[in-house]
């Protein structure tokens, strides 16, 4: 990396496949002598109107024209969201980078889509915008995912690993001298849809999972699921959990929903720890919407060799879009944000494409 010293005003967005609102930050990303240091100045989630619950839920079904479209439209309205959030501030952003939101994730058929016009955000807003940061690690042998752990290495290299509990669990670390990272398991993306039909959005402090009894046959099935026997890299999405986790689920219906529950969070925390005690006993970082969920953390917590460290809350809720702001002003210095180390990719990558206005 150059050494020399910059700073970037930055808007990070980041919409994740538990679909429970766009993160926004507008955050300070200052490089000093070869190290990057961040300030947050504003945090926002905008939890998503039913409408459009609906319209990004059922982007896996639509025709070509059909999902081309949602992409424009959604761009439009990322845009929108932007200079809302935007609106009364006396910071002018130098980029935006954006996530995007995950329609399909097939890194083995070179497959991944994140929605979300790029164009259209930097159209709406007049602010150069990144996007599409998937796109080039996969075409280079990758899984495109996880992004983060280049955001981990520079915002947060203390810690023995950074964990991520949103709609998949994910941790990164250092493993003699590289950083690694790996999809771990599902977590909030089953058990929001585990609580839909009784009107809840999910299964507030996990206590109604908290409630149930596991179902041993069930825990040991969920256990014994293939992707838990790969060696990273790899990476987890909606299709894996169709083809392989509901199945198994599906085949328990008849049993108590809170017990269905309890024995998800049980699987979810067997499968969290023992990929932690595998790395050592330290400090890790935990963030992401399912710190919230206080059963689940007391259950990892008490298979755990190390020790748990919560941040302040607008870390726990804005770490991904915060790296992601990161990303895009890495990629804006044709700096590499893509780790192959990482992502299984024959090389590293500067990943993003960048929409001047």
């Amino acid at each position: 990396m150059k050494q020399i010293n910059k700073s970037y005003c930055c808007v990070g967005l980041m919409s994740g496949t538990s679909l429970d609102g766009l993160d926004l930050v507008l955050c300070q990303l200052t490089r000093e002598d070869g190290q990057w240091s961040y300030q947050l100045h504003k945090t926002n989630t905008v939890a998503y109107p039913e409408t459009w619950q609906k319209r990004l839920k059922s982007a896996t079904t639509l025709s070509g024209y059909e999902l081309m479209t949602l992409h424009r439209h959604y761009g439009d309205y990322l845009g929108q969201q932007v200079n809302s959030f935007l609106k009364g501030s006396t910071f002018k952003p130098d980029i935006i980078a954006s996530h995007g939101h995950t329609v399909f994730h097939q890194p083995t058929q070179k497959v991944s889509l994140q929605i979300g016009d790029g164009a259209m955000i930097a159209a709406q807003t007049g602010i150069p915008t990144v996007s599409d940061f998937r796109t080039l690690d996969i075409t280079l042998g990758g899984q495109g995912a996880p992004l983060v752990p280049i955001g981990d290495q520079w915002l947060f290299p203390c810690y023995q690993a950074c964990v991520n509990l949103g709609g998949f669990a994910n941790l990164s670390c250092d493993q003699a001298g590289k950083r690694v990272a790996w999809d771990i398991s599902p977590v909030n993306f089953v058990v929001n849809r585990l609580v839909q039909p009784l009107g809840v959005a999910f299964d507030a402090n996990g206590s109604m999972g908290q409630s149930g009894q596991v179902i041993e046959s069930l825990l040991k099935e969920l256990n014994k699921l293939d992707y838990y026997q790969q060696l990273a890299p790899k990476s987890l999405g909606e299709e894996w959990v169709k083809a392989r986790f509901w199945p198994v689920v599906n085949a328990y219906r008849a049993q108590a929903l809170p017990d269905l529950i309890r024995t998800c969070y049980e699987h979810f925390a067997v499968q969290i720890a023992t990929n932690l005690n595998e790395i050592g006993a330290g400090e890790f970082l935990f963030t992401g919407g399912g710190v919230y969920n206080r059963f689940l953390m007391q259950r990892i917590t008490a298979q755990l060799k190390g020790k748990v460290i919560i941040p302040h809350e607008q870390l726990i809720d804005f770490k991904e879009a915060l790296v992601f702001a990161l990303l895009g002003v890495l990629r804006l210095e044709h700096e590499v944000n893509c780790l192959a180390s990482v992502t299984g990719a024959r090389c590293d990558s500067s990943s993003g494409v960048v929409h001047w206005v």
